[in-house]
C-alpha cells in the first residue's frame, strides 16, 4: 500500500466568514432571549404577593370567624423592598398576632388596614423588583358592613379592585 505523496491533505475546518455567521446568529438570540428571561424572573417574583395577599386573606377570615373582627397589621418590612429579598420580621410585627408568617425572605412589603368597626380590611403588598422606582402594588379588599371600602397600608386604591378579588392597584397595566 503506497501514500499518495501528490494529492493534497483534506483540511476540515471552520472559514472565518462561517465562525462570524455563527458569532452573529448567537448574538440575535442572545438580544431576544436575555430580555424574555428578565420579564420571566420578574413575572416569577411577582407570584409571591399574590401568594401571600392569599394565605393573609385566608388568615384574616379565619381570624374573622372565631372573633368576629379583623386585625391591622402595619407594612413588614417597613421599607419597600428592590430588587433583593429582605427579612421578614415576624416577631417584631403585627403578623405574630395575625399567626401569619411569610417563607423566608420576601421581596415585597406588607400591610392590612382594617376599618374603624374592624368588620372591614384591605391588605396590600408592595414592592420595587426591578428596580425602576415604579412601585408594583397588589391588594386584596374586603367592604365593611356599610359596603365602604379601606385604602391600604401600603397606598392600594380599594377602588381600583373588585370587593373579595385578589388584583393589582396600579394605574397601568405593566405589572408583571
Amino acid at each position: 500500500m503506497q501514500i499518495d505523496a501528490k494529492r493534497p491533505k483534506s483540511l476540515h475546518a471552520f472559514t472565518m466568514i462561517e465562525m462570524l455567521v455563527v458569532v452573529a446568529i448567537i448574538g440575535i438570540l442572545s438580544a431576544i432571549a436575555i430580555p424574555m428571561l428578565v420579564s420571566h424572573q420578574l413575572r416569577a417574583k411577582s407570584t409571591e404577593a399574590r401568594t401571600n395577599l392569599s394565605a393573609i386573606r385566608v388568615v384574616e377570615e379565619a381570624n374573622f370567624s372565631e372573633t368576629g373582627l379583623y386585625i391591622a397589621a402595619a407594612a413588614e418590612p417597613s421599607l419597600i423592598p428592590g430588587a433583593t429579598p429582605v427579612a421578614f420580621d415576624v416577631a417584631g410585627s403585627d403578623y405574630a398576632s395575625l399567626g401569619w408568617a411569610p417563607e423566608g425572605r420576601v421581596y415585597f412589603s406588607y400591610a392590612v388596614a382594617i376599618s374603624d368597626d374592624s368588620s372591614g380590611y384591605t391588605a396590600d403588598a408592595a414592592a420595587d423588583i426591578d428596580a425602576n422606582g415604579l412601585i408594583q402594588l397588589w391588594g386584596y379588599t374586603k367592604p365593611d358592613g356599610l359596603g365602604n371600602l379601606v385604602a391600604g397600608g401600603l397606598g392600594c386604591d380599594p377602588t381600583r379592585l373588585a370587593p373579595e378579588v385578589l388584583g393589582s392597584c396600579n394605574l397601568s397595566r405593566t405589572v408583571y
